[in-house]
């Protein structure tokens, strides 16, 4: 007894109040309001262990559900070294793995084989594709990527293709491919992701008795992240839960930044009305951020509506200012951000400590080729390298195509790209008469395929000599060839269907554009061959083995969860952070600040935030205004580290020699004179206060009432005298 006694007392040793007040609670429903840092992970798996060891749960009675297999094996092992139970009696693991085990073992009552397989997301598109195909369904007109959004969207709500209705002919026939898709599924034994949760929900409302054997077996439900939750989930919880389980949830409504997956952050106020929960446990006490950081993240997230509310506080100190650097350029901005690097490495920082973060993938070029020259080891996290990613390679083809086209390689890599009805056969035919007569496949396709498809390969053909012909045009410049050939090849278009993951590959050709409009060629007559020979140096270049020391790069969605010792945040700019499709709707732009407050909160000791003056958006320079975000910070914790000189050198200049050095005016440039004062559309009224360059190429340094001294471009910007 006494042995028992002290093991409890060494389960609870090192919790603060609200964390024990959280372990200890009563067997009956609570929801945790986990603040980041504050020890969340500790404090669901201590739950379980304590409701073990005192008794009060069996392990076939406890039911530990997570969002990753990495959480639940982490929770596995660390309830092995808490308590002596067969930790593998337990139901630990994420929704999908959990149903996956309740369906096999009712595989009849689901109306499933004992054998049924599992498609991971390739593999249904694949089915739907064949699907298609069978129906004689044009993947012009409904692209599979759409059609498998459609399905798999309606199935995360609950919804079969039988509840659904709609007013319009193109979204019937996405019903009706819907409910097609479930009638193969059904007759090949298979099921795919949403269907596991689905089906599991299916059975257990229409089963009574299995519903009730699992309320009674399951008296503890434990669900980690829960404001990432969408509808059918919480509900399956519900169901589970029935009228005598228990839910103990741990989330934090602060951190809810899934929505475009479904998730529902207003599941942690159903939970309280549903459960009869008077409040939520609030964990405030931070142990990873100085205190100023927390500060900072508490003065912006208070700027949300509707939240639960909580405040992190640490005893940590306050610890370093944040760190401001308004750049005149993405490209400068991108420097900065090395330098600083560099200098905390020199300070004895390791490299795998610090993150940059950025709001979307397609900024990360610009950093990798400011860290390339400067040969700093990094390494994306959770993603590929800019000139690695699948869409930024297959418009490298096309260029590479009209370059050269007798590239066999990018001949195979886009001639079915978008897809355009040349299946493998035709190909494997292509490469046979490319072997046996000694020619280019290029060649061996202009020479005309046969069969069905042989009007195909002259469409790509033609499609090709095209875009040739077009980029040839002396009067392009190499950003305006390289945006034809993205948008006349069909990839904008294939990637404008495509509702999952098209805006992210959009950014990534747009920026592609952006690289070409910053590029300065040694022969401008050769520009597109020097482009695409820099760009495949550049995706040659060594990125960080396994192990080796290396920054992480990486969007602010794939940083949650994790925590460094510096943290850089680029891009805080109105349209880019928050998000441009958010701007216009509350509950977006609120979820957006979450991301920012995820953000913010990554870093322990050192913040750096950075913004550019102007940016290179589709090719062209921008100017945009600073975040919000920046804005809602309080002013006495910020350090601002910009430099209000001339600006350095001009965005990354790859294989250039250096930019020589601007011509400067004392007096007046552009029609423009110092001290005059000038009004601009979004900045409002300023003064000049500096000049530099000639004729047609002048930029105006002007200082803002409202928003501080900007460069400016008359090239593009609209100024009129004040």
């Amino acid at each position: 007894m006494e042995s028992n006694v002290a093991a409890q007392g060494s389960l609870l040793a090192g919790l603060n109040t609200e964390q024990l007040s959280a372990v200890t609670w009563p067997n009956k429903s609570a929801l945790v309001l986990a603040g980041a840092g504050s020890g969340k992970t500790r404090v669901l798996t201590t739950r379980i262990a304590w409701l073990l060891s005192t008794g009060q749960a069996n392990p076939a009675g406890i039911l530990g559900v997570t969002f990753t297999n990495k959480a639940a094996r982490e929770m596995q092992t660390r309830l092995a070294a808490m308590v002596p139970v067969n930790v593998r009696a337990m139901w630990i693991g994420t929704f999908h793995g959990l149903c996956n085990r309740f369906l096999r073992l009712h595989h009849r009552d689901a109306g499933l084989p004992n054998t049924f397989q599992i498609l991971d997301s390739a593999d249904q598109m694949s089915a739907i594709k064949r699907l298609m195909k069978s129906l004689d369904v044009s993947d012009e007109r409904f692209p599979p990527k759409a059609v498998q959004g459609f399905i798999s969207g309606n199935k995360e709500n609950g919804q079969r293709a039988d509840v659904l209705s709609a007013g319009d002919p193109y979204t019937r026939k996405l019903i009706e491919l819907y409910a097609a898709y479930d009638a193969q599924c059904r007759r090949e034994g298979v099921v795919d992701f949403a269907e596991l949760l689905l089906r599991s929900y299916e059975v257990l409302v229409a089963n009574q008795a299995l519903r009730a054997h699992y309320q009674a077996r399951f008296s503890h439900i434990l669900v980690d992240e829960f404001q990432d939750t969408n509808r059918l989930q919480y509900a399956w919880l519900k169901l589970l839960a029935g009228d005598m389980g228990s839910v103990f949830a741990v989330g934090d409504d602060d951190q809810s930044i899934y929505a475009f997956r479904g998730a529902e952050v207003g599941n942690m106020r159903s939970l309280l009305n549903d459960f009869a929960i008077a409040e939520p446990i609030r964990l405030e006490q931070n142990y990873r951020s100085a205190g100023n950081i927390l500060t900072a993240a508490n003065a912006l997230i208070e700027n949300n509506d509707g939240r639960l509310g909580k405040n992190l506080w640490t005893d940590a100190g306050e610890g370093e200012p944040i760190r401001l650097y308004e750049a005149y350029s993405d490209g400068e901005e991108a420097s900065f951000i090395v330098d600083e690097v560099k200098a905390l490495q020199r300070d004895g920082w390791n490299l795998a400590g610090m993150a940059v973060l950025y709001r979307s993938n397609a900024q990360s070029r610009v950093l990798e080729h400011a860290l390339v020259n400067a040969n700093l080891p990094y390494r994306i996290y959770g993603g590929l390298r800019f000139f690695e990613r699948q869409e930024v390679k297959h418009a490298l083809a096309y260029l590479r195509l009209v370059a050269n086209p007798d590239d066999d390689n990018a001949v195979l890599r886009v001639i079915n790209v978008p897809a355009r009805g040349i299946g493998a056969r035709t190909v494997e035919n292509l490469l046979a008469v490319s072997r046996e007569q000694g020619v280019s496949l290029w060649q061996a396709a202009c020479a005309g395929g046969a069969g069905r498809s042989a009007g195909k390969v002259s469409d790509f053909v033609a499609l090709i000599e095209s875009l040739r012909a077009r980029s040839e045009n002396a009067e392009l410049t190499l950003a305006e060839a390289v945006s034809l050939v993205v948008d006349a090849s069909g990839l904008r278009a294939m990637y404008e269907a495509d509702r999952k993951e098209g805006e992210e590959r959009l950014a990534n050709l747009d920026e592609l554009i952006n690289a070409a409009a910053s590029f300065m060629p040694d022969d401008p007559q050769a520009a597109l061959v020097e482009f695409l020979t820099a760009a495949a140096l550049e995706a040659g270049e060594h990125q960080a083995e396994a192990g080796e020391d290396a920054l992480q790069l990486m969007t602010v969605h794939a940083a949650k969860g994790l925590e460094f010792s510096a943290v850089f945040v680029s891009g805080l700019e109105e349209g880019l952070f928050p998000h441009e499709n958010s701007m216009a709707d509350r509950k977006g732009l609120e979820e957006e600040r979450r991301l920012m407050y995820v953000a913010i909160t990554r870093a322990r000791q050192r913040l750096y935030l950075s913004c550019a003056q102007s940016r290179m958006l589709h090719g062209r320079s921008s100017y945009p205004l600073r975040s919000r975000f920046v804005e809602e910070l309080p002013e006495d914790l910020l350090k601002s580290l910009s430099v209000k000189a001339a600006p350095r050198a001009e965005r990354a200049a790859w294989a250039a020699p250096a930019a020589s050095k601007p011509q400067r005016s004392a007096g007046s440039a552009g029609g423009y004179r110092i001290g005059q004062s000038v009004e601009h559309a979004k900045f409002g009224v300023g003064v000049v206060i500096d000049a530099e360059g000639a004729d047609d190429d002048v930029r105006l340094q002007i200082n803002f009432a409202e928003h501080g001294i900007k460069w400016l471009d008359l090239r593009y910007a609209k100024l009129t005298p004040a």
